[in-house]
């Protein structure tokens, strides 16, 4: 089995893939806003949401349609600037028109369009505008329009966020897996980034899809905070139509299945690591490793504590070497830990071994941290458990970005 990136990949690279975008003028001027995927085949499919209990119309009425169609989706709509969320039965509704209103101006069947939104929260979708915007977006799809795809999803994004690769089974067929994500704030997802499309032209079968799906989530989307955010519209799909040829996937455990889950994790750590190189007001891209804890749930516990807190990560963006900060974090995080074994490491020079200070050169260490990535490992010294997360240093302008997002 064998990965290679794909350059200019797009999620219409797999076969049977085309796009479209237009502007509807939802929120931003002379942009698109809206785009539409549309594969040539029913396409298996698997979904993962956001856990808040506060969800956006769109996630709602996905649920529901993962349970009811998972095996025969066709296209996905998504539109950028209103997120379609705390908007009662209207927004119901507007969700529910602008899967009707796809289906209609691709000729598709009933429950085979997937809905998105992001942007602005409690604000009521300009619905007639949408619908125009769909119709005539439907006439215009190619598999050019990749890009422009992953572009018309951006709100506080600065560029967009894609990847295809192709990976070799071992049965001889190759596949191709393309990918687009948004994301660079309200960022610290309990299952995906903010919104998140991974397309395929493996054959593979919902179930199986789905747990490939649920794994690879869990070493990427589910590793990353930008600010410890979780939203109302988080949303992670993946499609796959099987025009590849190969042989149905039905367990992951088969050569096939390992090789398709491996080519699954890769795309998505990429766009993953993406919105974090993105995130707003960023930066730096800071790794998180930590080892030897109880188990691997506790490391990533403790990872995950350190990547969310604003003391570590504002100190990251000073290039202040503060171990305590970083050691008070994995103190609180709920992970096992004993003091007096923990050790840590700011880009490979060591800080603290036993619980205590070691004597280190302090401008050599914020050398060490004052460069675009980051690396901060820690050892808890009492078992085999690890993990390895990602996040930002914490700027101004996170703060001038959100303090002015609405206005």
């Amino acid at each position: 089995m064998s990965i290679t990136i794909l350059a200019e990949g797009s999620a219409t690279s797999p076969s049977g893939w085309r796009a479209a975008t237009w502007a509807c003028g939802i929120k931003y001027h002379n942009r698109d806003d809206l785009a539409l995927l549309v594969s040539e085949q029913p396409c298996s499919a698997a979904a993962i949401f956001t856990t808040n209990r506060v969800k956006a119309a769109p996630v709602r009425y996905d649920q529901a349609l993962m349970a009811r169609n998972a095996s025969a989706l066709r296209a996905l709509v998504v539109n950028a600037g209103n997120a379609n969320a705390c908007t009662g039965s209207a927004g119901d509704e507007s969700a529910l028109v602008m899967v009707r209103s796809a289906e209609a101006a691709l000729n598709l069947p009933e429950d085979s369009v997937f809905v998105m939104s992001t942007g602005t929260i409690g604000v009521p979708m300009p619905i007639e505008r949408v619908v125009s915007g769909i119709r005539r977006a439907a006439l215009n799809l190619d598999a050019a329009h990749g890009h422009a795809a992953a572009r018309a999803i951006m709100t506080t994004d600065t560029h967009p966020k894609q990847v295809a690769l192709r990976v070799a089974l071992p049965s001889g067929v190759t596949v191709t897996l393309g990918g687009m994500a948004k994301g660079a704030g309200m960022i610290h997802p309990n299952m995906a980034t903010m919104l998140s499309l991974v397309t395929s032209d493996a054959a593979i079968t919902p179930q199986a899809l789905d747990e490939a799906l649920r794994h690879a989530a869990e070493l990427s989307f589910n590793s990353i905070s930008i600010d410890g955010d979780t939203s109302t519209n988080d949303t992670l799909l993946v499609m796959a139509n099987g025009s590849a040829g190969n042989r149905p996937i039905e367990q992951l455990e088969s050569p096939d299945g390992a090789a398709l889950l491996e080519g699954l994790i890769a795309i998505c750590q990429h766009l993953a690591h993406a919105v974090v190189r993105d995130g707003e007001g960023a930066t730096r891209f800071i790794t998180i490793r930590v080892r030897g804890a109880r188990s691997n749930a506790d490391a990533k516990l403790a990872a995950m504590t350190i990547a969310k807190s604003p003391l570590v990560k504002t100190a990251l963006y000073g290039a202040d070497p503060n171990w305590g900060r970083v050691l008070c974090a994995i103190g609180y995080s709920s992970a096992e830990i004993d003091p007096e074994r923990v050790v840590l490491d700011f880009g490979g020079l060591r800080v603290l071994e036993g619980g205590l200070p070691l004597p280190f050169d302090e401008a050599a260490a914020s050398d060490r941290l004052n460069v675009p990535e980051v690396l901060i490992e820690a050892e808890l010294g009492l078992g085999n458990g690890t993990a390895t997360v990602w996040t930002c240093d914490l700027t101004e302008e996170y703060i001038r970005v959100n303090a002015t997002y609405r206005t």
